[in-house]
């Protein structure tokens, strides 16, 4: 069953994303050559905490530790947060926070790049967060959630990336996971129709190889399959009378 957000929600609702939104924008100074991923998250969780007095949902889901996952290089997601991993120059990094206040969750992620990363690493990223938006353009009510993934796949072959099919957007709002699942790839016109009220996450996972992925022995880091690199992004969208709300949109991405 979808949960749909009234009016009422979302005022409480945008709160949570901004904060969500914010935390991603205060670490970009942060994310740096020499500094460790267990670091970064503790950080989050301090300012999720103390400056904010919201909760770092993460924390406690599935037994997860961490106010975030921190996905360095070949890492597709759900990496943890490590003080023997230690950032360096030229790797790029997917930070995943959520965040609960007011009852509501926001969950939402960027890519890093540490220092100088190479030209395909950061055409990678570019083309990922491209196809985010590729995807949150066609939210609105009466298209579906197809339209949403045909999109997202479309812009990701059309550079030369696989879309890791395993993993999904997902319905949000006083619990992490609920209806519907948003994949991102599908066929236009077909699926559920979206409606006002709907709140869900767009996050597509692009890699340079094949979209194969593998789990490590902890049981929560994925990778590719073949080493080669992976990225994503994040938003948490509230579908709108007309067309969409970014509720975890950041100021470095207002126009």
């Amino acid at each position: 069953m979808i949960s749909l957000k009234t009016e009422e929600d979302l005022v409480l609702y945008r709160e949570t994303g901004r904060i969500a939104g914010e935390i991603l924008t205060r670490l970009i100074p942060e994310v740096k050559a020499g500094v460790s991923t267990y670091h970064i998250a503790k950080l989050a969780e301090k300012w999720i905490r103390e400056d904010y007095d919201a909760i770092p949902s993460s924390i406690g889901q599935y037994d997860f530790q961490f106010a975030l996952n921190s996905s360095v290089n070949n890492v597709v997601c759900h990496g943890v947060p490590s003080e023997s991993e230690i950032l360096k120059d030229g790797d790029i990094v997917n930070l995943d926070v959520t965040v609960k206040k007011h009852g509501f969750i926001a969950d939402t992620s960027r890519m890093y790049i540490v220092g100088e990363a190479s030209e395909d690493a950061k055409k990678l990223c570019e083309a990922t967060r491209e196809a985010l938006f590729k995807g949150i353009e066609q939210v609105k009510p009466g298209n579906t959630l197809g339209d949403i993934g045909f999109y997202v796949h479309k812009h990701a072959t059309r550079n030369g990336y696989s879309v890791v099919k395993e993993y999904c957007g997902h319905g949000i709002g006083r619990s992490m996971h609920e209806e519907p699942q948003v994949l991102h790839y599908g066929k236009k016109g077909k699926g559920l129709k979206l409606q006002k009220g709907m709140v869900f996450t767009i996050e597509p996972m692009l890699n340079e190889g094949s979209g194969g992925i593998k789990h490590l022995e902890d049981d929560w880091t994925v990778v590719t399959q073949d080493g080669k690199l992976s990225a994503q992004w994040e938003h948490t969208i509230a579908v709108t009378d007309n067309g969409f709300e970014i509720l975890t949109l950041r100021d470095e991405e207002r126009g």
